[in-house]
């Protein structure tokens, strides 16, 4: 059989298109001003809005998301505490503090911070200083740092982001300086921050900061609107726009939001409060299946039974917009035929459920019992069909079981 992967268990609450297209989840109910935008509900990882999430952008200071996520993980881990002292350096000072103008929490030349007190000028003031300062102390280097930060992205699923610097600030010599991410990437890092680091991420919800006796108010405007945002942070870039990365709880629940490509300050605070206010109001849970309950099966082959069901470790939750025509459905996806023998809770599969044409919530499943190895002239009839079913389907790409 080619090693292609084929598509199953076309039913769950009605039948619904194979491909899912980016568009809000509910074609034509929304849209949203940003050109790149996406939103999920955090527990359950539904997407409640798509706009060319996977389209590659500057990341400009949403950079500095990518630098504390580092130094998070570094701190969990124990390679640093928030004790640790890096020194302020003359690039640190010069590119980063008072002399650049730009975002700082003033640290002065040849003193040393506290890596507490320098997450809180990144979380706070968004400080390039601090970020710098922050790079060269863990990893020597800014050029270090930026392979680690591309790397710690790869490790939380950040599958393209590159990053090349700590602050996300752009080198006139070079068009490329600072990286590329995505929307989709952005609110994977954001997920990061908030339900891996839940003791360092409040800092990103702190109103205020003074260091070096200069007082200066945290520069998320979403905070001061009291409608449950505690984070994260802010970008522009040239050419590009202003970008955010947002996260807001309410009544028990989370929603994950990143827009890239808005025309103006205004217009980010002002788009950023309506797409959340939107995804808080008109959408409601629904469950599809019971935790632990069979959602479907597998074909086996060369096994003492020819199927084995597939459950998922968590119930599956999926968040639906209130007033929809839109159906559910969902698929089980996974590269046939599954070899015996086989344990229980055999990573076997992905279900992909869809609101419509849009794909709302991905999320592995696993065998519910083990299949032993079956006898021989079993595995021979098995060796047989995979022949027979390889020559019959080896032009399809979906396979839909009867409903």
């Amino acid at each position: 059989m080619p090693k292609r992967l084929i598509l199953l268990f076309l039913f769950v609450l009605g039948i619904g298109p194979a491909v899912a297209e980016a568009q809000p989840a509910v074609p034509g109910a929304f849209d949203t001003k940003a050109a790149q935008a996406f939103m999920i509900e955090g527990s359950t990882g539904t997407i409640l809005l798509a706009k060319n999430e996977d389209q590659p952008i500057s990341p400009a200071s949403l950079a500095k998301l990518m630098t504390l996520d580092v130094i998070y993980d570094a701190v969990g881990r124990g390679e640093i505490s928030l004790d640790t002292e890096y020194p302020v350096s003359e690039n640190a000072w010069r590119t980063g503090g008072a002399p650049s103008r730009a975002s700082t929490m003033f640290a002065a030349l040849k003193s040393r911070i506290r890596v507490g007190d320098l997450i809180q000028g990144v979380a706070v003031q968004q400080a390039n200083d601090a970020c710098i300062v922050l790079a060269e102390g863990i990893s020597v280097s800014e050029r270090e740092f930026a392979r680690r930060m591309t790397a710690r992205a790869r490790e939380i699923g950040m599958s393209r982001a590159t990053f090349t610097n700590s602050t996300g600030l752009p080198d006139a010599n070079d068009p490329n300086s600072g990286g590329k991410v995505s929307m989709r990437e952005l609110v994977t890092l954001a997920q990061d921050l908030q339900q891996n680091h839940a003791d360092l991420y409040k800092y990103f919800g702190q109103a205020d900061f003074t260091w070096n006796k200069i007082y200066q108010r945290n520069k998320n405007p979403l905070l001061l609107l009291n409608i449950g945002v505690d984070g994260l942070g802010l970008g522009f870039a040239d050419g590009e726009g202003f970008s955010i990365v947002a996260s807001v709880e309410r009544d028990g629940r989370r929603l994950f939001l990143a827009l890239g490509g808005l025309k103006s300050d205004k217009e980010r605070t002002d788009e950023t409060r309506r797409v959340l206010e939107w995804g808080l109001s008109n959408f409601k849970s629904q469950r599809i299946f019971a935790q632990g309950e069979a959602i479907g099966d597998a074909s086996v082959y060369g096994g003492a039974q020819s199927t084995v069901s597939l459950e998922a470790k968590v119930p599956v939750d999926v968040y639906v917009p209130v007033d929809t025509p839109d159906r559910l459905s969902a698929r089980i996806v996974y590269r046939w035929p599954l070899s015996a023998p086989i344990a229980t809770g055999y990573e076997a599969g992905t279900l992909r459920v869809f609101l419509g044409a849009r794909l709302v919530r991905e999320l592995p499943l696993y065998t519910k019992e083990s299949v032993a190895q079956g006898t021989l002239s079993r595995r021979a009839f098995d060796a047989f069909m995979e022949l027979a079913e390889s020559l019959l389907f080896s032009w399809l790409w979906d396979k839909p079981l009867p409903s």
